[in-house]
């Protein structure tokens, strides 16, 4: 991830295939330059955030995926290929092909929903060929990309909902308008440097009648506890000459107060322009209707789970405009003019819904877009196209085996865990060759060093598994069954976050670790769990005040911190390094019965210690990725000790300067080689 992001992410477990083969060899000129990349797999959908259509070819829809780039399908999602590769981002936030000509695809990146691992983009790519190959046309500051309008009249006009940075303030957020396909860009609706445009809606029968939400949204370095994402510069703006400007939709029955995230959908009915917004804000929350352009509100479904903000996108039946259909962890079809909702698709083949597209020409034929993939139907929802066939999982961190041919695990974001083979007997890696080893759909699986079969995967919240290949059975071996995430941490005894690291030693008698605000350790393959550390967060026990919405200096100092990375030694059980997401390195060398804190001086506070790597060829060096995007800092930072920390030196020169690092490793067998 990374506000530039350099790295295709479609394929998923590329990595530890290549590595492995030159692992003992030196990285010469001649071995790199050798290198390919070959996909492991497997070919189960991650999240899809956008999916639009052409209408006059209704087996052509496009989607694009929170770290896969854009796809393309001609026979209405029986296979997919991938069109985005050749661009220099992977995480699409929105995507719109024009209404007056099918060529012209306009795709926006980064993304907008409200949690902490999405990813910022680098503004807005155009296609004149039907995606075959992509320019980019600008807005590269603006961070996240929520919506795209382009006008049915012209396909050069077009517009641009800018969220902004959501981990810091910046100008560049907004409405955007183009009148010339992207080569110059007027900032057309700003409200402050904290507040971005999220949805555009365009009167489908008068396209100069155009609304658009913002939202102030502000996320901070911690995990542990969702902030107030609802305030009073949020709101809905009207514009009546298509976008050049745009006045503030109040009165005449819409609610007054804070709002969250807004969706809109508009629609042309009786000569005039309908428009519907699902509102998140507090107890007037729901989805509202205007039947004349804005001008008047009714409250029609006072439903408060219809918006909030991972979930706010509205469609309007494009046969029926008494008809929305709402996203959310299922899809609701709402007629009746949105008062009487119904659930129209869910599990199986996705939950999470983020966008619906319906083909204005052919209404059986449509898309969704969901954090299980993207999925067609083209008889109106009464049967939908496979999630299997899509290869663009989020996978949280890669752990290998010591069998022959060696497998490589992970969790993937949203969809439970995997495990999959390097090589297959069957001429192509497929779906003999994969399989989930138990776990959560997030964070760690690591096997066991001395028996493949026995699979540890880490969860939300600090759950722990413990997966039997040989019996299927998953057991729970949770150190303590507590969780702080989405609480206050001062609530709990023991504090987890979004990610639960644990680690297994390569040594002798094998103990497993586990990390909360305290490292815990087992010996008996997590039967028996005994803590070793203190609380190694930043901490302070003379903290006050600690209830809130708090500054990053109180939280950190209340307990908001913990473990994020565990590194061991890959000599001595007794030697362990991790690393803080509010920015430590501490160290033991006596299996955890003194502690040192050995942070460099030039860490900021708040910023993640993201890996701590102890070098196998080098006695005394340890690296550090120093991840500090959740401070609106994209630079890349690695740290380097040479003397078990008592002196570290910056390891990151030529590193791409926009893209911050998560991960270092150091070769086992070579010296220096990273």
């Amino acid at each position: 991830m990374s506000h530039t992001p350099s790295i295709r992410t479609r394929t998923l477990f590329t990595a530890a295939a290549c590595i492995a083969a030159i692992a003992a060899r030196a990285a010469t000129p001649d071995v790199t330059t050798a290198l390919s990349w070959r996909l492991l797999g497997p070919f189960r959908a991650g999240w899809s955030t956008v999916a639009v259509g052409n209408p006059a070819q209704p087996d052509t829809f496009y989607f694009g995926a929170a770290g896969g780039g854009v796809w393309k399908t001609t026979d209405a999602g029986a296979t997919w290929h991938p069109v985005f590769d050749s661009v220099n981002s992977a995480n699409i936030g929105a995507l719109a092909v024009a209404p007056g000509d099918a060529n012209v695809l306009y795709a926006g990146t980064g993304q907008v929903t409200s949690r902490y691992d999405i990813t910022s983009g680098d503004g807005v790519y155009k296609s004149t060929d039907a995606g075959k190959s992509w320019q980019h046309v600008g807005l590269d500051s603006t961070g996240a990309i929520g919506s795209i309008a382009v006008d049915p009249r012209d396909a050069n006009t077009v517009l641009v909902a800018a969220l902004g940075h959501v981990f810091g303030s910046n100008a560049e957020r907004g409405v955007f308008r183009s009148a010339d396909g992207g080569k110059t860009w007027a900032k057309t609706l700003f409200v402050d440097d904290a507040t971005g445009a999220v949805d555009i809606a365009v009167d489908p029968g008068n396209p100069d009648v155009v609304f658009a939400s913002v939202w102030r949204v502000r996320y901070w370095p911690w995990l542990h506890y969702f902030m107030s994402e609802e305030s009073a510069q949020s709101g809905v703006y009207k514009s009546a000459d298509a976008g050049r400007t745009w006045k503030r939709v109040a009165g005449g029955g819409w609610p007054d107060g804070k709002f969250g995230r807004i969706g809109l959908a508009a629609a042309h009915a009786g000569g005039a322009t309908r428009v519907y917004a699902a509102v998140s804000s507090g107890d007037a929350g729901g989805l509202y209707r205007s039947d004349d352009g804005g001008a008047n509100w009714q409250y029609v479904n006072k439903d408060k789970g219809l918006a909030n903000g991972y979930f706010a996108q509205l469609t309007v039946a494009p046969d029926d405009a008494d008809t929305v259909f709402v996203m959310n962890r299922s899809i609701s079809r709402c007629d009746k003019g949105g008062s009487h909702c119904v659930i129209f698709k869910g599990s199986p083949g996705g939950d999470d819904y983020h966008q619906m597209w319906i083909n204005p020409q052919r209404s059986n034929h449509m898309i969704v877009a969901s954090d299980q993939g993207t999925a067609v139907s083209v008889n109106g929802g009464a049967t939908w196209s496979d999630w299997y066939n899509q290869p663009t999982g989020q996978f949280y961190h890669l752990a290998a085996d010591n069998r022959f041919p060696y497998w490589v695990y992970s969790g993937q974001q949203d969809n439970g865990t995997a495990g999959v083979a390097t090589r297959s007997n069957y001429g192509a890696l497929g779906f003999r060759d994969w399989h989930p080893v138990g776990a959560d759909e997030r964070d760690y699986d690591i096997p066991d060093p001395q028996d493949p079969d026995i699979v540890y995967g880490s969860g939300l919240g600090g759950r722990l598994s413990r997966w039997d290949a040989r019996t299927g059975e998953v057991q729970n071996v949770t150190p303590w069954p507590v969780s702080s995430y989405g609480q206050r941490p001062t609530d709990f005894k023991y504090r987890y976050s979004w990610i639960t690291p644990i680690a297994v030693s390569p040594l002798a008698p094998y103990p497993l670790y586990q990390g909360a605000q305290m490292l815990f350790r087992s010996l008996d393959h997590g039967s028996t769990w005994t803590a070793i550390s203190p609380d190694l967060s930043a901490k302070r026990p003379d903290a006050k005040n600690c209830a809130g919405d708090l500054a990053p200096p109180a939280a950190r100092d209340c307990g908001y911190g913990v473990i994020w990375s565990i590194g061991l030694s890959p000599r001595d059980n007794d030697e362990i390094w991790i690393g803080t997401d509010d920015g430590l390195i501490q160290r033991t060398r006596d299996g955890g019965a003194h502690w040192d804190n050995v942070t460099p001086k030039n860490i900021p506070a708040w910023a993640k210690v993201a890996t701590v790597d102890v070098s196998a060829s080098t006695p005394g060096s340890i690296y550090a990725a120093i991840d500090n995007h959740r401070q609106d800092d994209f630079s890349p930072h690695v740290l380097r000790t040479r003397d078990n920390g008592k002196t570290w030196s910056e390891a990151d020169k030529g590193l791409p300067a926009h893209s911050f690092v998560d991960v270092v490793r150091a070769d086992p067998v070579q010296p220096g080689l990273l």
